[in-house]
């Protein structure tokens, strides 16, 4: 067996027993889980890994996400393929490849440099051309690329920042965890007439998203 073959079986197992065993079922989203190589994703040492049930670290103190919180936040955006999707924390790039799979466009926007060049890196060399790159703080959003049909945040914040809130489309969904450094619930929001109408759809453990509209720190 070739060591593609090897990473095509660890992805088909990955999908049936985190994914739709916990309860996700929207074909596209698993159709993208299964076809995006989540080895190219993480580093070298760590690639025996990648289908693991658990997050990976990738420097600068970030983590890729455990595969099934990527499709539950995935599923909960209900991207049809035709949103603009803002992703507030790049990160690896992982997340980044499951939502161009599903989207119109991508922005992404990455807090570390040498997290954005990497996960560029590997997004360009898979082919994805339906994505826009910038380093920055996330919490201020991408006004001039505004509104956004989903907007997803991959790090935990206070509250919903206020830019992405204003950002948000009318009838448009965003996910986001919640809370303190060291317990949050990922929170769904739907705006409505203007407000953001939100509901808990897990309690989960994300690193901090670090900003004006986020933490100081």
């Amino acid at each position: 067996m070739s060591e593609e073959d090897v990473y095509r079986v660890a992805r088909e197992k990955m999908v049936e027993t985190q994914i739709k065993a916990r309860g996700i079922s929207d074909s596209r989203v698993i159709q993208a889980m299964l076809k995006v190589p989540r080895h190219l994703f993480v580093e070298e040492a760590l690639k025996d890994q990648a289908y693991g049930d658990f997050p990976l670290p990738i420097g600068e103190g970030q983590t890729i996400s455990q595969p099934y919180i990527v499709a539950l936040m995935t599923e909960a955006l209900e991207l049809k393929g035709n949103e603009r999707v803002l992703e507030i924390g790049t990160g690896s790039g992982y997340q980044t490849a499951i939502l161009a799979e599903l989207s119109t466009w991508v922005y992404t926007i990455e807090k570390y440099s040498s997290l954005l060049e990497r996960a560029k890196k590997v997004l360009n060399k898979l082919g994805y051309r339906n994505i826009s790159f910038r380093l920055g703080d996330g919490s201020y959003g991408w006004k001039e690329a505004s509104p956004f049909q989903a907007i997803i945040v991959t790090a935990a914040a206070p509250d919903i920042p206020l830019p992405l809130k204003e950002q948000l489309d009318e009838g448009g969904r965003i996910i986001i965890p919640v809370g303190d450094p060291f317990s949050q619930v990922l929170i769904k929001g739907v705006k409505r007439g203007g407000e953001v109408h939100t509901k808990i759809l897990e309690y989960v453990r994300f690193v901090k998203l670090v900003g004006e509209y986020g933490f100081k720190d």
